[in-house]
């Protein structure tokens, strides 16, 4: 389906959508669906315990390959085993604070959680919440909603001494905060455009991109001067607004060249080059509503289709396995996703099913590249960010 014909009826689209979660304005924030309220894991710990040094013991509850899924409904972390089936896949929970979002590993163990409260940091070998860092940026009164102010994308510097996080500010401009990993603390504060969905960091450290959903567009930081600079990503234009469904959400960084590559409703793939702003687009296969994507270290791309804008038209949520040629492999899913982790090998990857536009589902579709078998592992509450340990 050719979408440059929907811009123009895209705002009443919206509105008949307005109960559907993930891609309206936060001017429709009362339309969103909440997330379901639950009482926290008997496995969670209490949130401000100091975390111990790791042992043994410690190392062997959470073998290597174990994932670290964030839970937006239930202001928790779940550890998964992904070979285990059934409630022997749940290894247990950290409560980390509100509605956490993104999540980053450090090579030290330590996961790092966007929360709506502040940033989380999480000792994975004895599965503590060790700190919270608080944003410095004012988001409002503090909320659980699809709109809710406070962290969304988060990323670690190559060399592990920084951490970058988009914070969302409900109705206006966001913020990309930089913590300080030794310290644990804000040192700077950077703006950026509308609901930062993502953060992703050049390889060489030298640059931060964040690709804000509600502004069409990805703020290029130069981390020698702090300095900042937009692209603007709209292959089908900015007609609609904040009520128009075909904007950026989240962003590869290619491996060869550095290129950013965000792709758009199974037809378009924006191919920005970050260094001159220009943009070059791409065709895709799924035609469906896309939403996550990551790279793999070989170039391939893997990118999340959540569902129809249109079902008499368009197709239903998918995996996309693009290789570095452009070559597409489209690969059905049960039901909406949102985010996508692939193992190194690329032989299996993880998809979330929880913070959609259409709503979300409590648990993983585990993804066999080589066969396309997918396999459905309920866990979590709304599980929204994936880590492999």
């Amino acid at each position: 389906m050719n979408r440059r014909s929907l811009a123009g009826p895209l705002a009443a689209l919206a509105a008949v959508t307005a109960t559907l979660t993930g891609c309206t304005s936060s001017d429709d924030a009362a339309g969103a669906v909440p997330p379901p309220a639950s009482a926290p894991p008997a496995a969670t710990r209490t949130p401000d315990a100091r975390a111990s040094a790791g042992t043994d013991t410690d190392t062997a509850r959470t073998p290597g390959g174990t994932l670290l899924v964030t839970d937006f409904g239930a202001d928790t972390v779940t550890f998964v085993d992904p070979a285990r089936r059934g409630a022997a896949a749940d290894l247990g929970s950290v409560r980390v604070g509100t509605a956490p979002y993104g999540i980053a590993l450090g090579d030290d163990g330590t996961a790092w959680v966007a929360t709506a409260e502040g940033v989380a940091t999480v000792d994975t070998r004895t599965r503590e919440r060790t700190a919270l860092i608080p944003y410095r940026t004012d988001t409002g009164p503090g909320s659980t909603g699809e709109y809710r102010g406070g962290g969304m994308g988060i990323a670690l510097s190559p060399d592990g001494s920084r951490l970058y996080v988009g914070v969302n500010v409900p109705g206006g401009r966001g913020t990309l905060e930089v913590v300080d990993t030794g310290r644990r603390e804000v040192t700077e504060v950077l703006p950026v455009g509308r609901r930062p969905f993502d953060v992703d960091v050049s390889r060489d450290g030298r640059h931060v991109y964040t690709t804000n959903h509600d502004s069409f567009d990805v703020t290029v930081v130069d981390t020698d001067g702090w300095t900042t600079r937009r692209i603007e990503v709209a292959p089908y234009g900015t007609e609609g607004g904040l009520g128009s469904w075909l904007k950026p959400h989240y962003t590869a960084v290619r491996p060869s060249d550095g290129a950013l590559l965000l792709p758009f409703e199974g037809e378009r793939l924006a191919v920005v080059d970050p260094r001159t702003g220009s943009v070059r687009i791409e065709g895709m296969t799924a035609n469906t509503h896309q939403h996550g994507v990551a790279a793999g270290a070989d170039g391939t791309l893997y990118v999340v289709g959540t569902g129809p804008i249109d079902p008499s038209e368009d197709d239903g949520p998918s995996l996309t396995v693009r290789a570095p040629d452009g070559d597409e492999r489209v690969i059905a899913l049960d039901g909406p996703h949102e985010t996508v982790v692939p193992s190194t090998d690329g032989r299996t990857v993880y998809v979330s099913g929880g913070f959609t536009r259409d709503g979300y589902w409590n648990g993983l579709s585990i993804v066999d590249t080589g066969t396309g078998r997918v396999t459905r592992l309920p866990v979590g509450e709304r599980p929204l960010g994936i880590a492999i340990l």
